[in-house]
């Protein structure tokens, strides 16, 4: 019974690649070590506890579903410490579009902000998925494996329409070059390249473009049970955290220097 067994588990369970990929590699890295004393190595070589965790949850399914053996429950999961979002302004995001020339990558990068979509989500949107007329989309298998519907910008739809054109339903609405869809690394190098033209200094990546969706909407006053579906967390917990830089009461108050 080995990393092949838990591959076999985890692929029949429904996980994806990626986790698959992730808690096999954390299951070889641990071996035959104790657990706590591979946990404690990692966390005095300053790991985060995001780490901590995967090694903990990949070595647990291991050990309760391959091994068929008793988890005692005494090893703590870490304490996760919640970063705050970097949320790009309204101002920056209209730099960001005027400085992207090619129009699907402007589009692309458009839709992520408009529609709340991770960078994975983006590159796996196919034409079937977008209802013009009702202004959403679907998102089929997002994180989670769950579908979920959120909203098309209607200043997009002639764009949107026009990417559309002479695509079969099932194509993917950003094909790369050569067919097919594009990499989610494509779409973040398009991003990187965009955000550094329009001069803009934040430790942003694509995935700020979904922050500032949310962040805004909030702004807006959107209810934020509302949030968390277009979002599609399960938690509304996880969406609370925008609240933490959308106060636009908090943004009025100057300082008195």
């Amino acid at each position: 019974m080995g990393i092949s067994d838990l591959q076999r588990y985890m692929r029949v369970a429904g996980y994806s690649p990626k986790t698959i990929e992730a808690y096999s590699r954390c299951v070889e890295e641990i071996g035959t070590t104790d657990l706590m004393m591979f946990l404690d190595k990692k966390a005095r070589e300053g790991k985060s506890s995001y780490t901590l965790n995967q090694y903990h949850s990949a070595y647990k399914l291991y050990t309760i579903k391959v091994l068929n053996k008793s988890w005692s429950g005494r090893f703590p999961y870490a304490k996760r410490h919640k970063k705050i979002p970097v949320v790009l302004s309204r101002e920056e995001i209209a730099r960001i579009l005027a400085a992207e020339k090619n129009k699907k990558h402007r589009l692309m990068l458009a839709l992520a902000y408009g529609a709340g979509l991770r960078v994975s989500e983006v590159v796996n949107l196919k034409v079937q998925d977008i209802e013009l007329y009702a202004l959403t989309l679907w998102v089929r298998q997002g994180k989670g494996k769950k579908d979920r519907l959120t909203i098309v910008p209607s200043k997009l739809v002639r764009q949107i329409e026009f990417e559309m054109d002479e695509k079969d339903k099932q194509d993917y609405l950003f094909e790369s070059a050569r067919g097919g869809k594009l990499t989610t690394r494509t779409a973040q190098a398009v991003f990187e390249t965009a955000i550094k033209k329009a001069q803009i200094n934040k430790n942003a990546t694509f995935h700020s473009l979904r922050h500032s969706f949310a962040t805004h909407l909030l702004e807006n006053g959107v209810n934020i049970r509302y949030i968390q579906e277009l979002l599609g967390h399960s938690s509304i917990s996880t969406t609370q955290i925008y609240t933490k830089v959308a106060n636009p009461a908090l943004q009025n108050i100057r300082s008195p220097l």
